[in-house]
């Protein structure tokens, strides 16, 4: 896939993720996608769910569904759209309100690879930190005591 045809590929999904319509998301991404984020970043934490998504449905279903538990009055301010073969570097801050009414605001980095048109994999990035202070409170045991990395 070349490069303008990644480019346009993730700026058509992210406007699907704005519907929050599970089978319009699902469509853009292949049989075998995932979707890896930082292990443990609060969002799964907080919401009991999985930071390796497999698959298009429940990549979907956490979009259209899963965010919405946690995240309210989103909005999204894209930083950089970069797009090189079949890879697309996507940066953004994304604001919301949290449960507990207070601001959340998290600059996060998406790298998506493409393939035959669909969306194989994303790579997610973030201020994890950050992401649990903000969540759970600078006092919470998780906000000090983030695995660093993924076992082997």
């Amino acid at each position: 896939m070349q490069t303008e045809q990644s480019r346009e590929l993730v700026q058509q999904v992210w406007t699907a993720f704005s519907t929050r319509e599970p089978d319009r998301i699902a469509a853009f991404f292949t049989d075998d996608a995932e979707w890896i984020a930082p292990r443990a970043n609060a969002t799964a934490v907080a919401l009991g769910v999985t930071d390796h998504m497999k698959g298009p449905a429940e990549i979907a279903a956490f979009v259209a569904h899963g965010m919405q538990r946690l995240y309210k009055d989103v909005a999204i301010k894209f930083l950089g759209f970069h797009a090189d073969g079949r890879f697309v570097i996507v940066e953004e801050e994304m604001t919301a309100t949290l449960p507990n009414a207070q601001p959340y605001r998290l600059r996060y980095c998406f790298i998506f690879e493409c393939r035959e048109g669909r969306v194989a994999r994303v790579q997610e990035y973030m201020d994890t930190m950050s992401g649990h202070r903000q969540v759970f409170g600078a006092g919470h045991p998780l906000a000090s005591s983030l695995p660093l990395s993924r076992p082997a």
